[in-house]
C-alpha cells in the first residue's frame, strides 16, 4: 500500500489539519495549515532521502511531517503528544505495521522543543524541517507589527535548507530585512536552533545556521574542518 498517497487523500487527516489552522488563527498564531504540513512533510522526506535512508524510512518521514501538528485541533499545549495519538489511531486503521507506526508517533510526539528530543532518524529530520519553516507566508492577514512572532516571520523573505551528504552538513539559510533583527529572531528561535543541532547530531551531521549569508552558530563539524561556503551543497527547499 502507498501510505504516503493514502495519508494525503485521507479526509480525516485533512480535516484535522484544517481544524488546527482555524484554532491557531483565532489565537493569532502563525500559519499551521496545509501549507505548513506539506512544507514540513516535503523537507523531512528530502532530508532523509539526501542522507541515504531507504525508501520506507523516507515515506515515514513524509507521513510524520504531514501529520505532526494535527493535535493543535485540540489544544496548543502538548499538541505533539495529541498529534501522535491521532496518528496512531488513524495509521492503525489504515493497516500500517506497528513497527512503522511507532517510528512515526515517536517522531511526532517529540517534535516540540518544550518536551521533545530527537529519538530516531525520522524524528531528527522532522525537527529540522519543522523549525526551518520561518517565512512571511506564515503570517496571517491579522499581521500585528507589535507582535514579535509576526514581526520576525514577516521580515524573512526567503528561507532555504541545504544538505551535503558527503560532508554531513545540514544548513539553514535565512534572508531577512530590517523590519526585524537577528536578536529578535533568536529571542523566539534559540531553543529551536539548539534542538535542530541535536537532531543533526543524531543524523551524524552538523547543523549550520546562516542569516543573510553570515554563519550564526559555531558548530563543530563531524567530518573535517568547517567551511562557510560550499558550492557542492544541494538545495532542499526554498520558501
Amino acid at each position: 500500500m502507498n501510505f504516503k498517497e493514502a495519508v494525503k487523500k485521507n479526509a480525516e487527516i485533512t480535516e484535522l489539519i484544517n481544524a488546527s489552522e482555524k484554532c491557531l488563527d483565532v489565537m493569532n498564531y502563525t500559519e499551521h495549515g496545509l501549507r505548513h504540513a506539506m512544507y514540513v512533510a516535503r523537507v523531512t522526506e528530502m532530508i532523509l532521502r539526501k542522507l541515504g535512508y531507504d525508501d520506507e524510512t523516507v515515506e515515514l518521514g513524509f507521513i510524520a511531517g504531514y501529520m505532526h501538528d494535527t493535535g493543535n485541533s485540540v489544544n496548543r499545549n502538548y499538541h505533539g503528544h495529541i498529534s501522535a495519538v491521532f496518528a496512531y489511531e488513524i495509521l492503525k486503521e489504515m493497516k500500517m505495521s506497528f513497527k512503522n507506526i511507532n517510528i512515526i508517533t515517536a517522531a511526532i510526539g517529540n517534535h516540540e522543543e518544550e518536551t521533545g528530543t530527537p529519538v530516531n532518524p525520522v524524528s531528527a529530520a522532522l525537527i529540522i524541517a519543522d523549525k526551518s519553516d520561518a517565512h512571511r507566508t506564515r503570517v496571517t492577514q491579522k499581521y500585528d507589527p507589535n507582535e514579535i512572532h509576526d514581526r520576525v516571520n514577516h521580515a524573512i523573505k526567503k528561507n532555504l535548507v541545504y544538505i551535503n551528504s558527503e560532508k554531513r552538513t545540514i544548513s539553514s539559510r535565512i534572508y531577512m530585512n530590517s523590519t526585524s533583527s537577528v536578536m529578535e529572531y533568536f529571542e523566539i528561535y534559540l531553543s529551536r536552533i539548539s534542538m535542530s543541532e541535536k537532531a543533526a547530531k543524531l543524523l551524524d551531521c552538523t547543523f549550520k545556521l546562516y542569516i543573510n549569508d553570515v554563519l550564526i552558530n559555531s558548530p563543530k563539524d563531524i567530518k573535517g574542518p568547517m567551511t562557510i561556503a560550499d558550492n557542492n551543497e544541494q538545495t532542499l527547499n526554498e520558501g
